[in-house]
């Protein structure tokens, strides 16, 4: 019987130290991670755009388009205090951006320094809302159209849709 006690006690006493090492590791995880701040935006909200498309003028010319697709990182609780939607406010940064930077020239360099496009937009959206309502910007999407590009899509859709009505009616392919 003596020995069923002492198997017992030890029992209550493994219990009582496991209970005590979860709860102590629950307090501190919780106070680093407020002293930390939110992990890896943990906390946050993202807001998809649509596809951005904007056009670029070159010597009062279309010379193609700029697309992109971006996600925007933003604390809930300031979201919520704005009454313009967030959606316009993005876009319309995203069009003062690349107007006021003329020296993106997508038709003459191929690369875009992203992390100063990113950047550049989340600093202009925090100043024009006075208040740090963006905390990073991921790209989802971006490309260039030139003219040119949009020019041979075109033709290209137009010269399969007559070759499937052509298939369909029974006629010949036409010689490329």
């Amino acid at each position: 019987m003596g020995a069923l006690i002492k198997f017992i006690a030890a029992a209550i006493w493994i219990c009582v130290v496991t209970i005590g090492a979860v709860v102590y590791s629950f307090q501190t995880s919780g106070a680093n991670a407020e002293a930390k701040g939110p992990a890896l935006f943990g906390g946050l909200d993202y807001v998809k755009t649509d596809v951005i498309s904007v056009p670029i003028l070159r010597n009062s010319r279309i010379d193609g388009y700029f697309l992109a697709r971006l996600v925007y990182v933003v604390d809930p609780a300031k979201l919520k205090l704005l009454t313009v939607p967030v959606e316009a406010i993005l876009v319309d940064e995203v069009y003062s951006y690349l107007y006021s930077n003329p020296q993106l020239d997508f038709s003459a360099n191929e690369t875009l320094d992203l992390e100063l496009f990113r950047a550049g937009i989340r600093d202009a959206i925090n100043a024009r809302v006075q208040e740090a309502l963006i905390d990073d910007i991921l790209v989802e999407q971006i490309d260039f159209l030139s003219k040119d590009d949009i020019r041979d899509n075109s033709v290209r859709r137009r010269t399969k849709a007559i070759e499937a009505e052509n298939k369909a009616a029974g006629l010949p392919a036409p010689a490329h």
